[in-house]
């Protein structure tokens, strides 16, 4: 079985391996964490993308891969963790490797937004394994926001801001995972890359798409205009929600 660091969608996070130094120098300097007297209690819809027609280009976009499985977001406070679906459904029993991972982290508290998955032996992530339960213990977590630090609410905070404290949260100083339940979601920077590019090699890879995010925008519950889902046709996962559309309108 492949490690996820070398599947498809590592492909896209090597192309992201520049973030780390950015964080001291560059442009991701100014980004560290300002605590502040608000704080995130208790569970929130989550931040949802709109589908677009096309990807977005230009400097003031990022680009991240969109997998084919199950929203999260886990929660921390002091030793206990909690899983949520995107509908407040409790999964925390179900995802073990992602509880642990949660566990070990050196925080008091804090919240995280992702998307849990399991890859088959492809290296891409697998809607069937996660939908019958064949593979919970191997579940892992990509991580793409952070909601809640030791007590701060960040979700006014700029998108910048949270990815870098996301990565100094879940990497360590060599730029590697801490821990296998728990890996960051690599994503693009526009002036790398433009969107439609980006969206042309997830295709080429099979994955399910890409979901753009505009930079400088609040973390806000409910579909954001700011984050846009562009997806491939070619995937179970829109054949899917095609097929089960077309069974809700029979």
């Amino acid at each position: 079985m492949p490690h996820p660091s070398d599947t498809a969608s590592g492909f896209f996070a090597r192309l992201a391996a520049r973030v780390p130094p950015l964080l001291t120098a560059g442009p991701l300097a100014q980004y560290v964490p300002r605590m502040s007297p608000k704080s995130a209690k208790g569970f929130f819809l989550p931040c949802l993308p709109m589908t677009a027609p096309s990807a977005p280009s230009g400097p003031l976009w990022l680009h991240e891969i969109k997998h084919d499985g199950f929203r999260m977001i886990a929660q921390k406070r002091d030793d206990h963790v909690k899983l949520y679906s995107r509908h407040g459904t409790d999964m925390t029993k179900r995802f073990p490797l992602i509880v642990d991972a949660m566990t070990r982290l050196s925080v008091s508290s804090c919240m995280i937004d992702g998307e849990t998955v399991v890859c088959g032996e492809d290296g891409i992530p697998s809607f069937d394994l996660l939908r019958y339960k064949h593979d919970d213990g191997r579940a892992f977590l990509y991580a793409f926001d952070v909601i809640e630090l030791n007590g701060e609410d960040l979700r006014r905070e700029q998108l910048e801001q949270r990815k870098a404290i996301l990565w100094r949260l879940l990497k360590n100083e060599e730029g590697a995972e801490t821990t296998p339940g728990l890996l960051i979601n690599g994503w693009i920077e526009g002036e790398e890359a433009d969107g439609a590019i980006v969206f042309e090699h997830a295709c080429s890879l099979g994955l399910e798409g890409i979901v753009s995010k505009r930079k400088g925008s609040r973390y806000n519950s409910g579909r954001s205009p700011n984050w846009l889902k562009l997806k491939n046709p070619e995937t179970v996962a829109v054949r899917r929600e095609l097929e089960e559309d077309w069974g809700r309108r029979r």
